[in-house]
Parts: structure tokens; C-alpha cells; sequence
């Protein structure tokens, strides 16, 4: 990945909307907070999570559906802006005791089938939206044109960025924003971007595609939440990708670089 192509690209994004917010932590598997964002009106806010919707609607699914009881007013279509996308890892999420704590629950009303849909998906998006501070993640809305949606929790702030430069198709614009986000090689792996890629546009089954660094491979992998045709609705609301970052509980391995 060439450096001052990465650097090109970050100095043509204009920051729309930026929501600095207070570091915490994760208590007995709960950040306490929800975050909440519309490409439409560039808006970034957070919710706090009650004690009802840890009782009641436990886990990542149970908490996307509980942000979209709240956010859809009714029957929508799925390219409606109101339309949301919800992402939740559950309390269990990113507990390295139990095998699949990786997995993030995502929901959306479906471009297939009108109708509320759920997919389960791979990769390091659901852990590391909690270990930024974030229990569930709502995007909405439409931008006018393509944008990045960048969760800094090292930095603790929230930013929507236009994205002229960026590639669509998933596995460049993952290694694209991997590198471009990274400040040393170790925190490659401590980022994770979901994004769709170009056949997302021209079709209703498009998927959504979640990256994990391969710090053997030394590349972004990339894992798929292949129902209802959601990375459709991530393309039509112009979110090219939506990046999260954490340092925080990442492996404890080192990622080795060779010389040239």
C-alpha cells in the first residue's frame, strides 16, 4: 500500500459531522451506550442502554431489533431513508472464552423481501464497536454522496467523512482503510471495516463485507452477512464504508515486519 496514494486520499475527505465523546469501559459485557448516526442530516449521537433492554432484549439481536421498534415509524421501503442498519455483538461479544464472540448480529428492513431481516457475520466489527464504546450501532439515512462513517475509539470521536477517492469493491477499500487508519503495523489489526462493494449497487442481494487483518497473511479478510441483500442498503444510502477502531483488548501477538 503505497503511502502518499493513502495520504492523498485521507486529505481529499471533508469531515461533515464529528461527535467527540467520553472513554469507558465494558462492564459485565455491556459498553452502555448506543451510537447513533444519519448520513441525511450528518447527526452522531448517543443513547445510554436501560437495564430493560438488557433484561428483555439480550443480545446483538435483540438490541437491533429494539433500536428499529424505536427508530421505524412503520412499513417502510427498504430504500427509504428511514431505513436503518443496526449492528450489535451482544453482551458476549469480543469474549475471547467462548468460540464465535466475534460473530455481529445486522438487521434491516430486506431489499428481497420487505421485511424485517437478521444476518449473522464473522470478522472484528462487533467487538471492536464495543471495545470503542459502543454496545449497537444505527446508521440511517441517505448522503449525497459517498461517505465513510469512522469510529475512533482511541481517539474517542465519531466522524462522517466524504470519500471521493476510495475504492468500492470491498477487498480494496478494506486494505485501503486498514492502512490509512493504522499509525503502526500492530494496530492493523486492531481496526475493521464493513463494506459492500460495486455489485452491491446493481443488485438487491448484495452482502455486507466485514474485514479482520490476517496478521499472518498480512492482508484484511473478509466475512460476509450474505442475507436479505443488506450491503444493497449500505450502497444506497452512498456509505462507501464504515470503519471501527480500538486498541484496546486486542491479541496480544506482534505483528513482524521484514525488512525490505
Amino acid at each position: 500500500m503505497e503511502t502518499t496514494a493513502l495520504t492523498e486520499m485521507r486529505a481529499a475527505h471533508r469531515v461533515l459531522a464529528a461527535f467527540d465523546y467520553p472513554p469507558g469501559r465494558v462492564e459485565r459485557g455491556y459498553a452502555g451506550r448506543t451510537l447513533h448516526v444519519d448520513v441525511s442530516a450528518n447527526r452522531i449521537e448517543t443513547r445510554p442502554v436501560t437495564d430493560y433492554m438488557k433484561e428483555c432484549f439480550t443480545g446483538g439481536k435483540g438490541f437491533d431489533l429494539y433500536l428499529m421498534w424505536h427508530s421505524i415509524p412503520g412499513p417502510i421501503a427498504w430504500d427509504d431513508p428511514r431505513n436503518g442498519l443496526y449492528f450489535s455483538a451482544g453482551p458476549l461479544g469480543g469474549t475471547a472464552y467462548f468460540s464465535g464472540s466475534g460473530k455481529c448480529l445486522v438487521t434491516g428492513i430486506s431489499p428481497t423481501t420487505g421485511s424485517v431481516m437478521d444476518s449473522n457475520v464473522g470478522g472484528h466489527f462487533g467487538p471492536l464497536l464495543k471495545f470503542a464504546g459502543f454496545d449497537a450501532l444505527e446508521v440511517r439515512g441517505k448522503a449525497s454522496e459517498f461517505v465513510l462513517v469512522v469510529i475512533d475509539g482511541d481517539e474517542h470521536r465519531v466522524t462522517i467523512e466524504t470519500a471521493p477517492y476510495e475504492a468500492l469493491n470491498s477487498y480494496d477499500v478494506a486494505s485501503q482503510l486498514h492502512h490509512m487508519y493504522a499509525r503502526t503495523p500492530d494496530e492493523l489489526q486492531s481496526i475493521s471495516v464493513v463494506s459492500a462493494g460495486e455489485g452491491a449497487v446493481h443488485t438487491l442481494i448484495g452482502c455486507l463485507n466485514v474485514s479482520f487483518y490476517d496478521w499472518k497473511r498480512r492482508e484484511p479478510r473478509l466475512k460476509q452477512a450474505g442475507r436479505g441483500g443488506l450491503g444493497t442498503v449500505l450502497m444506497d444510502k452512498k456509505i462507501k464504508a464504515i470503519v471501527a477502531k480500538s486498541s484496546r483488548n486486542r491479541p496480544q501477538w506482534t505483528l513482524t515486519v521484514e525488512a525490505p
